[in-house]
């Protein structure tokens, strides 16, 4: 197979032959910066090597996301290149030909470093294999557990893509395969990195899940016209929004009682950080919602960002 991805203004060869390589750390921030916001704000919070470990934890998740949402397919294709994703994870080098080559013959996406990203996933997945101890293994089989379940939220939706969760249960199991999953793996990436998290770690595994939780619950309700648009209904139709609301301060108030069990821990001053911006910013962001906001004024992130990020 030889295919020419236009990415980022410029062309990018992929062929089945290529081969691939541990990212550098410009390249890794580079695509930090193309594909996230919070997320690129708080990782150079963490120390080394855990900033390397969140990062490239970050973009093999991302991958997986831009598969399941990937807004220029519909079902079939989001089925076929996850269900090939998952096996690419297991090992099989040949299967980065099937999906890679359904990214390339019909982009998923329009956004030019989610693009990138997708071209330079092989590289990704090289560097988490190439770490030392149990970290690349924990990001490889966390991201296989979220890649799964986003493959049966795939299979529930119309031909075109489109979904509506029919209940909060339905709605929180959602929220577990997208985002708590990322607290599990998170906090494995802490114990592995710190004796004092790895000493809190069975308080911090009551929580972990419910601090992703919570991130995603906001997400959704903050998204919820646009993703309406496209034909996704995350929140439940015989539900009120107020009581979502209220499941979001739930699940949030958990992820702060996580961020206060690194504090006293004395968990490294950066995972503390790291962990409290995006929880701050959630709360914030909830707030302006129940005032009536679409979302969180530029002013008032930039502020929570000064003012975490001011304590390093």
């Amino acid at each position: 197979m030889d295919e020419t991805w236009l990415v980022a203004g410029r062309e990018r060869r992929y062929d089945a032959g290529m081969s691939t390589a541990a990212l550098s750390e410009p390249d890794l921030a580079r695509l930090l910066e193309r594909t996230s916001r919070t997320f690129a704000l708080a990782i150079p919070l963490l120390e080394a090597p855990l900033a390397r470990q969140v990062g490239v934890a970050y973009l093999l998740f991302r991958v997986a996301d831009e598969l399941e949402d990937a807004p220029l397919w519909g079902r079939d294709r989001r089925a076929a290149a996850l269900a090939s994703f998952v096996r690419w994870l297991d090992g099989d080098p040949a299967e980065a030909d099937d999906w890679l080559a359904l990214v390339a013959s019909e982009p998923p996406t329009r956004d030019a470093g989610c693009l990138e990203l997708l071209a330079r996933a092989p590289d990704v997945l090289a560097t988490a294999r190439a770490m030392d101890g149990l970290a690349g293994a924990a990001i490889v089989a966390h991201t296989r557990r979220t890649a799964l379940g986003m493959a049966e939220f795939v299979a529930r939706q119309d031909e075109r893509g489109g979904i509506t969760l029919s209940n909060v249960d339905d709605l929180r199991r959602y929220a577990y395969v997208v985002a708590g999953i990322v607290g599990e793996l998170l906090t494995e990436l802490f114990a592995v990195a710190d004796p004092r998290a790895a000493d809190a770690r069975p308080a911090l595994d009551a929580d972990a899940a419910a601090f992703g939780e919570g991130l995603q619950l906001v997400n959704i309700l903050k998204d919820a016209s646009a993703d309406a648009r496209e034909g996704r209904a995350y929140l439940p139709a015989d539900v009120p929004r107020s009581a979502i609301a209220e499941l979001a301060r739930a699940s949030l108030a958990r992820a702060e009682r996580y961020v206060r069990t690194l504090g006293e821990a004395r968990a490294a001053r950066g995972v503390v950080m790291f962990c409290e911006l995006p929880v701050r910013l959630a709360v914030a962001t909830l707030d302006a919602l129940d005032a009536g906001a679409p979302k969180l004024g530029r002013e008032e992130a930039l502020a929570i960002v000064a003012a975490v990020s001011s304590r390093r």
